[in-house]
Parts: structure tokens; C-alpha cells; sequence
């Protein structure tokens, strides 16, 4: 039995989630980032504020995004003067990431503009078991 479009969970999230997507990047936009910009920056600055300078491996793993996109995306935001990109001296193949002063600035603000975004999108709906569904949605079942 077919469903209606509008009776497909699928086509639903789909939905959702492109109108959830287009918010985040009118958000970011006045501060210069793209989405994948934001994630990789804020997963750095985070990773970074406990303790931890990682390596572009453990920054996509960190961040759910690929590795060879979150080495490209991570030259970007050095470029943009963000980030910054040192031969780790236990493994001269890797790269360990550390935000800059600018991006430790930045971060913040960019999560407090997404935290917004989702405060407004999330609002009638947003409480723990809505949460535990969007963490199992997430986890990757192999």
C-alpha cells in the first residue's frame, strides 16, 4: 500500500530537515561560515576547550562528515584564519587542529546563532524523548 507523501516519515524528515537546514544557514551566513564549516569549527573549539588538539581523523569522526571533505573544509577554515594545521610530531602524516584566537571567538557565537535556530524550529516539540528518538536516529546500525 502506497503512502500520501504527506504520511511518509521519510519524505516528512526529508522536508524538515531542508527547512531546518535553510534556517541554520541564514543563520551562519552573517558570520561567514557554511554549515560544514560551523560543525567542523565547533567540534574543534570544543574538542580543543577540553583538553584535546585532534587530528583530522578524529575531527570527522568527531563531526559525523568525511574525511577527505573535512580535510578540504578544515583548509578553508585556515585560510579563513580560524584554524590552524601543525604536523603532529608523533605521526608526521597527520595534522593536529587547533582553533585560533579568532576562531575560539567566533565558535561560540556561531553555536549561540544554531542554538537559536534550534530553540525556534524545535520549540513546541523540543524535550527529552523527542531527544533520545533524534540520538537513535542518529546512531548508525550496522
Amino acid at each position: 500500500m502506497a503512502l500520501e507523501p504527506g504520511d511518509s516519515p521519510g519524505f516528512l524528515l526529508w522536508h524538515a530537515t531542508l527547512r531546518w537546514q535553510r534556517q541554520v544557514t541564514a543563520a551562519l551566513d552573517p558570520l561567514g561560515l557554511t554549515h560544514v564549516q560551523f560543525v567542523l569549527l565547533a567540534c574543534t573549539w570544543w574538542l580543543n576547550t577540553h583538553g584535546e588538539q585532534p587530528n583530522q581523523l578524529r575531527l570527522a569522526e568527531q563531526a559525523g562528515i568525511d574525511v577527505k571533505m573535512t580535510s578540504q573544509v578544515v583548509r578553508v577554515l585556515e585560510e579563513k584564519g580560524l584554524m590552524t594545521r601543525t604536523i603532529d610530531p608523533n605521526d608526521t602524516r597527520a595534522k593536529r587542529l587547533q582553533v585560533t584566537s579568532a576562531g575560539a571567538a567566533l565558535a561560540p557565537r556561531a553555536i549561540e546563532a544554531v542554538e537559536a535556530v534550534d530553540q525556534h524550529f524545535f520549540q513546541a516539540g523540543l524535550n527529552a524523548q523527542t531527544l533520545a528518538f533524534l540520538r537513535q536516529l542518529s546512531t548508525p546500525t550496522e
